[in-house]
């Protein structure tokens, strides 16, 4: 992420090509720390956690994103568009972030009142009780709060105290379970006891953000305007919600019904390697591609081409690094989850694909985020959970649990094609 008078000063492909680059490897170290804490986390759930350990892991993971979506794909995505160009001094710095505030707040008073309402439906799995519901609402206030410090670093450019937050919270997330499992806890519990333990660090990044002199007075009055621009984001984030990570969790329920939970965990296993690398490159683009589509928002031409660049660096990049994974398959199975994982073999080619093209429509896909265009957004979501939802239909009875990653191939080489077409003149 860069000043806007560094944007002004050069806008040439390989200059952006070359700050992607540069910021890519300057997050490398925050991501390879989460990517090794959630390996670490997979291996003690797959090995202590008993007959779906890891699926019970993944489906608390997918619980705690239903609640922190609408701040962090939402809130935190428009925090650091609007905050990236201003300095804290500014008065439209302070009316932006009071908005941020106001809207995460919001959003988790609206993720409490659902606990309350269904506790059921969402955690009834875990059987929780009910100091477990109020440590996991109280331990998400905390990770929701933590996730907006970070969105602020990020859009100031402290990439160093970025890295410096997720090392911490990675190591201490694992560490936690560990102790927990240890100590011959429920698989419920230690859930519980990581959720905790990464929302305590928020004492450190709330230290590092007014270190910064990035936490100004905020204004009596939250500007309306402020509260609207955000507003666009939290719908997008709501469609997310709703059309990603709800359609995702139902899933899950829908195969451990049908399957069971030690074969769900087969999927479950491919679904998480893919998450661990997933994660890899979300933290890259969003920390640095998306801010820079954010700074380039209004040169079309420099926009243009580092884009085009971008992709270019992605698409036999990433085909290499699916392919080198596709021949280690055994050994990935056996070794980051345990040996009889390996039956999950030919779950991986369709979902190297999908993921492939995935990738690829995400990066395309950012700019519509960072144009801020609601509808179309909310439209390519929608569209895509119909599409899921009817292959998962179609495949499931026919091809088995091999079904889902064919589902999860086939419904992003449609999508990517699609986009591919819609934004034809970035790909010129």
């Amino acid at each position: 992420m860069t000043e806007p008078t560094s944007v002004a000063a050069d806008t040439s492909p390989r200059a952006g090509l070359g700050r992607f680059l540069r910021g890519s490897l300057g997050s490398g170290l925050a991501v390879g720390a989460r990517t090794a804490g959630a390996l670490l986390l997979n291996k003690l759930l797959a090995v202590y956690g008993g007959p779906g350990g890891l699926t019970l892991l993944a489906h608390f993971q997918n619980l705690m994103a239903l609640f922190t979506t609408l701040p962090n794909d939402g809130v935190n995505v428009g925090v650091v568009k609007y905050l990236a160009p201003l300095s804290p001094q500014a008065r439209r710095y302070r009316g932006w972030l009071g908005a941020g505030v106001v809207l995460t707040a919001g959003a988790v008073l609206a993720g409490a009142l659902a606990l309350v309402l269904v506790p059921g439906p969402l955690v009834g799995v875990f059987r929780p009780s009910e100091s477990w519901v109020a440590l996991f609402a109280f331990g998400i206030a905390l990770l929701t709060a933590y996730t907006f410090l970070v969105s602020v670093l990020l859009a100031a450019g402290k990439l160093r105290a970025y890295i410096g937050l997720t090392v911490g919270l990675s190591i201490i997330g694992v560490a936690v379970v560990g102790g927990v499992l240890t100590a011959g806890w429920p698989v419920e519990q230690a859930l519980l006891a990581y959720l905790l333990a990464q929302g305590t660090m928020l004492l450190p990044a709330w230290a590092l953000t007014s270190r910064h002199g990035l936490l100004p007075c905020l204004p009596g009055r939250i500007s309306p305007a402020a509260l609207r621009g955000l507003g666009r984001y939290l719908l997008m984030a709501l469609s997310l919600l709703v059309f990603s990570k709800g359609v995702d969790f139902v899933q899950r329920d829908v195969l451990m019904a049908r399957f069971g939970l030690a074969q769900t965990d087969l999927w479950q296993a491919v679904a998480k390697l893919s998450d661990n690398y997933t994660m890899v490159f979300s933290a890259v683009m969003g920390s640095v591609y998306f801010p820079r589509l954010s700074a380039l928002a209004g040169q079309a031409g420099p926009l243009r081409a580092y884009v085009r660049s971008v992709l270019l660096l992605l698409a036999p990049t990433l085909a290499v690094g699916f392919g080198m994974l596709f021949l280690l398959r055994h050994v990935l199975l056996t070794v980051l989850f345990d040996q009889h994982f390996a039956e999950a073999q030919s779950l991986l080619a369709p979902q190297f694909i999908g993921d492939w093209a995935k990738f690829l429509t995400w990066t395309l896909l950012f700019l519509l985020t960072a144009r801020a265009q609601v509808g179309r957004y909310v439209a390519v979501q929608a569209g895509s959970a119909v599409l899921y939802a009817g292959l998962l239909i179609v495949l499931l009875p026919r091809l088995g649990l091999i079904g889902v990653p064919v589902a999860h191939a086939v419904r992003f080489g449609l999508l990517l094609l699609g986009c591919g077409l819609y934004f034809r003149r970035y790909l010129r």
